[in-house]
């Protein structure tokens, strides 16, 4: 394929665009140096990644032994917090792993298990098979913690949009993380902590009816954060939901929503449980779609912000207007306005 001047012009100009302020710094650490760390509570494992911790014995015990063979294991990957802390970022089951074998009982409950590794099935040294670290001799338990392991850690001189780009393309673990798992990982703060109380409540849950995949994956409280984003900001989307749900966290991370905003979640979604007792949904598909869902929440909150009262909601779940507004290429910001304001004004 030949580049032309004027693609390659254009390019050169989206890779500008795009470029953004990525600093790191690299460590060689000993593996012993790496769980004092972990211990102490200078290594931070984000609660949405504890549950990517699924190596079994056999795959931790390979590890071990890559270790103490010398041979390179990849880089672990962490983010600088504010207080100067570390955050995982790449690398839970390696550090998780290296916690299992060697953490104290603490540190062992922190990865969720209730003993220490056995080493099983390994290919090198058949002579560690059923052992522990405290088996070991002391030269070995020395050898062992000594070992350095690379760790490479975004410093806090990048802004927390690379953050989240980061989270998001080294994310390598067992369990692939959403995009609001990664959210919550880069975004926390008084923000993040309502929108996650919220997305428990009664009213809300029956009103959004989720896949069972689902239920544990960030979606409910991303379906909190298109409420309250588009609630306040529709009209400046322009065509990226994750940027614009994004921009949204960043900018709010520190501030929880107004009373008034929470107190219009809930009386939305009381009179959305009484009104659509399936919940937000159509036909015989009980789950939920999320643009019909952001068109009916959104909408039906901007009619009591402003004063008056919803009526016959449930016929828009099956409106032909509203059907063309939610199914299909609707991200644009033209649909995205159309269907929220088409349900606040048909409501009225």
């Amino acid at each position: 394929m030949t580049i032309t001047s004027q693609k390659l012009v254009q390019l050169q100009d989206q890779i500008q665009k795009e470029r953004r302020l990525v600093s790191f710094d690299s460590y060689d650490i000993s593996v012993r140096q790496l769980v004092e760390m972990f211990e102490a509570g200078n290594i931070f494992v984000p609660p949405e990644y504890q549950r990517q911790f699924l190596w079994d014995p056999e795959r931790q015990s390979q590890l071990i032994e890559s270790l103490f063979l010398g041979i390179p294991v990849p880089s672990l990957f962490m983010a600088t917090n504010i207080d100067s802390t570390w955050e995982v970022v790449d690398g839970v089951q390696r550090l998780c792993t290296i916690a299992h074998f060697i953490g104290s009982k603490e540190l062992l409950a922190r990865v969720k298990r209730d003993e220490p590794l056995r080493i099983t099935e390994l290919d090198k040294i058949p002579a560690l098979e059923g052992m522990k670290h405290e088996d070991l001799p002391a030269t070995l338990q020395l050898m062992f913690g000594t070992r350095p392991l690379r760790v490479t850690v975004l410093n806090d001189k990048s802004d927390s949009n690379v953050r989240f780009d980061l989270f998001e393309r080294l994310n390598t673990g067992g369990i692939i993380l959403s995009a609001q798992e990664i959210r919550n990982c880069v975004y926390r703060g008084a923000f993040n902590d309502t929108i996650k109380k919220l997305s428990g409540e009664s009213d809300f849950i029956a009103v959004t009816n989720l896949q069972p995949a689902d239920e544990k994956n960030g979606t409910r409280e991303e379906l909190v954060l298109r409420f309250f984003a588009f609630l306040n900001k529709y009209e400046s989307f322009e065509h990226s939901v994750k940027g614009f749900l994004n921009e949204y966290m960043k900018e709010t991370a520190n501030t929880p929503p107004s009373d008034t905003d929470i107190q219009l979640f809930r009386k939305t979604f009381q009179y959305l449980r009484k009104e659509l007792p399936n919940g937000i949904a159509r036909g015989t598909r009980r789950i939920t779609p999320i643009n019909l869902y952001e068109a009916i929440s959104v909408g039906v909150a901007l009619c009591f912000k402003a004063g008056k009262t919803p009526r016959k909601v449930a016929r828009l779940l099956d409106d032909p207007a509203l059907k063309k507004l939610t199914t299909g290429a609707t991200n644009s910001k033209k649909m995205v306005a159309g269907r929220i304001e088409y349900v606040r004004d048909t409501v009225q």
